[in-house]
């Protein structure tokens, strides 16, 4: 049986669509026919109310994952996109880097609890925008770390403290960590700024850079406000054509097939 693949979506960077991407990257992938689930570790939950999952519905959380109160299985609940589930966050997470500070193992809160998800389940976490215990317990957790790059002047500049601290937790408690790839984000062709952010990504990063880049995309930035990713929200926009491909590119990446025809 296949094993689970698991992949953060990390960017200390706030603001470079990493959470518009963990939900449309999800939907792209449950609608392909994979079983999916998107785990929020952001204590903002704009990926729990970006798939519709209301406050109340939070019955059970990451937090509650984390601290092994719930097991996976609980905490992942259905979405409207079928073969999506989705372990929501509430702010109460914002504190578990000092309330877990102590617990023993802390960085392997989340690894021991994703590894009770189906044999061939792709899960997805949705990093907070910082390099704190939360990414980390997501770093140690993952095979691969998937990064979201804006196409704006200081994207690259950020990029080297992320990939410290990957190489840090590669070197001590996961080994096997590696970097997916580079997904260029809310780029704007007509702007010439666009055009060399990407030819300076693929110049330094060569084939980690994805083929597919994320245009800047009015439908896409609309969807959130309808709690819906834009896969949903307007199927045939160039948001949503952008992110199938991408979806393919990452599949084909992690040597999958759907499940489903």
């Amino acid at each position: 049986m296949p094993e689970q693949h698991i992949v953060a979506i990390a960017n200390q960077k706030g603001g470079v669509g990493k959470t518009t991407t963990a939900v449309n990257l999800g939907a792209a992938l449950a609608q392909a026919g994979h079983s999916t689930i998107l785990v929020d570790l952001d204590p903002q939950g704009n990926a729990s109310t970006g798939l519709g999952i209301t406050t109340e519905q939070r019955e059970h959380t990451i937090y509650e994952l984390l601290t092994g109160e719930v097991d996976l299985e609980t905490a992942a609940i259905a979405t409207d996109v079928h073969n999506l589930r989705l372990v929501p966050s509430t702010p109460d997470l914002a504190s578990a880097d000092v309330q877990l500070s102590q617990v023993l193992d802390r960085t392997r809160l989340l690894e021991r609890q994703l590894k009770s998800a189906p044999p061939g389940t792709i899960i997805l976490i949705d990093c907070p925008p910082a390099l704190g215990l939360l990414t980390v317990n997501a770093m140690v957790a993952a095979s691969s770390v998937l990064v979201p790059l804006q196409a704006e002047f200081y994207a690259l500049e950020g990029l080297s403290q992320l990939l410290a601290t990957v190489k840090q937790v590669r070197q001590g408690a996961n080994p096997r960590l590696r970097i997916n790839g580079i997904l260029l984000t809310m780029s704007d062709y007509r702007n010439n700024l666009s055009q060399q952010v990407e030819a300076d990504a693929r110049e330094t990063l060569g084939d980690l850079v994805y083929p597919t880049v994320i245009p800047r995309n009015v439908r896409v930035s609309e969807a959130p406000s309808h709690a819906q990713p834009v896969l949903v929200y307007d199927p045939g926009s160039k948001g949503s054509v952008a992110y199938r491909q991408f979806a393919a590119e990452f599949t084909a990446r992690l040597n999958l097939q759907p499940e489903i025809a």
